[in-house]
């Protein structure tokens, strides 16, 4: 009987590698197809019109604990920054993530938890946070994203239309966010 399975399997496993040897074949002179994310063109030589006060701020972890290493209040220097009124907002995986990093960032979690700041409910499975992030940020160009993380920026700086707010000199700043709009240049 172990002859036979073996016989089997050893069949099956030609049959697969024959599979594979056929599909590699392809005709060279064919056009090659790739998937290219569409963005709307309105966005590539001006900028975002939808933004406008109030500002509706995504927040992301790192933002908030970088925010109470420098001793700012993240609704007031979000207005000191922007010269506006500023919703900010968290996701449901933001939350998670904060909460799963323990007692040791319970100040974070006191923060986020203020009233002033509103809950976005997430529908996806798991809590990775920058993939959030970054897909309600594609969704819908009424965002600011606020972020320390240098690979969360480099993500959203691909999407056009999606200004960043980060933390330098114990102050917020903002960048690809246009003049129109009162945002201060240093």
């Amino acid at each position: 009987m172990k002859r036979m399975i073996s016989l089997k399997d050893s069949r099956i496993k030609e049959k697969d590698r024959a599979k594979a040897k056929e599909k590699k074949k392809n005709d060279p002179s064919a056009l090659k197809e790739r998937e290219v994310t569409k963005h709307p063109s309105c966005m590539f030589f001006q900028y975002n019109t939808q933004l406008g006060p109030p500002y509706h701020i995504l927040v992301d972890t790192n933002f908030i604990n970088f925010s109470i290493k420098a001793k700012l209040d993240i609704v007031q220097s979000m207005m000191d920054c922007l010269y506006a009124k500023c919703i900010p907002y968290i996701t449901d995986c933001v939350m998670a993530e904060i909460e799963k990093l323990g007692m040791k960032y319970r100040v974070a979690l006191r923060i986020a938890k203020d009233p002033r700041f509103e809950r976005l409910p997430c529908t996806h499975k798991g809590t990775y946070a920058d993939d959030c992030l970054v897909q309600r940020v594609t969704q819908h160009k009424c965002y600011i994203l606020a972020t320390v993380d240098r690979d969360l920026k480099r993500r959203v700086r691909k999407i056009p239309g999606v200004p960043i707010m980060y933390i330098s000199n114990h102050r917020y700043n903002i960048e690809r966010m246009p003049d129109d709009y009162g945002a201060p240049r240093f």
